[in-house]
């Protein structure tokens, strides 16, 4: 159960691993890192300083974690990387961490699965369960929810949101919030309808599947504004936990919702 260091990597003595921690050859791990129990550095890994990662995860070669970020704003301030439990980092895998215009922290949870070439900007956050796809890429403070899938080869512009189970097609530019449930691809990202897949994969009744259809009919389709809509699914649904989800991240958007496929010709 001891910690297993290749006589080739370079780990700061300020660095804390955890049990059974299995550093691979080529690595460097710097000061002010925390590695949890059980997680691997397979090669050629970096693991920067401010750089929280925790239990079971595997980080493959040429990821590199915690560097500072690409933000010309920045001063050196401590900011940090978080990643959380039985997280798999594949090949080249870029995370940077946080800045002083957002909370500072760039964060992943637990159970993601980060493909090879994925990138991850500053001060972003990303939920359990997510998945990203070869070459996603993150601009700073993108928000991602939890059960996500995004597929490989796709851009999502800065402060742009994705929803709690949406899928986001691969090779598409988001540029707008995907919301919770749906499905979205193109160039510039469209919606097309539900998740379908996705929701009865986490296990979504047919009744539920039944009022979230209804409600992104009202939303996104019949409503000649989304306020009008918004008030039409308060006044149907809005005691129903995932409307409730739905409507919430409708309401709170920026940088505007994905315009619906159909109203697009």
């Amino acid at each position: 159960m001891s910690v297993e260091i290749h006589p080739t990597s370079i780990v700061s003595p300020k660095a804390k691993l955890g049990v059974n921690v299995k550093i691979g050859p080529f690595c460097i791990v710097e000061e002010d890192v925390e590695i949890g129990d059980n997680t691997e550095l397979i090669s050629h890994v970096s693991v920067k300083k401010y750089t929280t990662i925790g239990s079971n995860c595997k980080i493959y070669e040429g990821s590199v974690i915690g560097g500072i970020p690409q933000h010309l704003g920045f001063k050196n301030e401590e900011t940090y990387v978080k990643i959380g439990n039985n997280v798999t980092v594949r090949e080249y895998v870029t995370i940077h961490r946080g800045t002083s215009f957002d909370d500072g922290i760039t964060k992943i949870e637990d159970n993601c699965y980060l493909m090879a070439y994925v990138h991850i900007a500053h001060d972003c956050k990303v939920g359990h369960d997510t998945i990203l796809a070869n070459a996603v890429t993150l601009a700073g403070h993108v928000k991602v929810g939890n059960f996500v899938f995004i597929g490989g080869l796709t851009p999502i512009h800065q402060f742009c949101r994705i929803g709690d189970y949406a899928m986001v097609g691969g090779a598409s530019a988001v540029d707008k919030d995907v919301p919770p449930y749906t499905r979205a691809a193109k160039n510039h990202v469209l919606l097309y309808g539900l998740n379908l897949v996705g929701l009865k994969r986490r296990g979504f009744s047919t009744d539920q599947i039944k009022i979230l259809k209804e409600a992104y009919r009202i939303l996104f389709r019949k409503s000649a504004t989304l306020q009008e809509g918004i008030k039409e699914v308060e006044q149907k649904f809005s005691d129903i936990p995932e409307i409730q989800n739905l409507l919430e991240f409708v309401k709170t958007t920026k940088r505007g919702i994905a315009p619906e496929a159909s109203k697009r010709g």
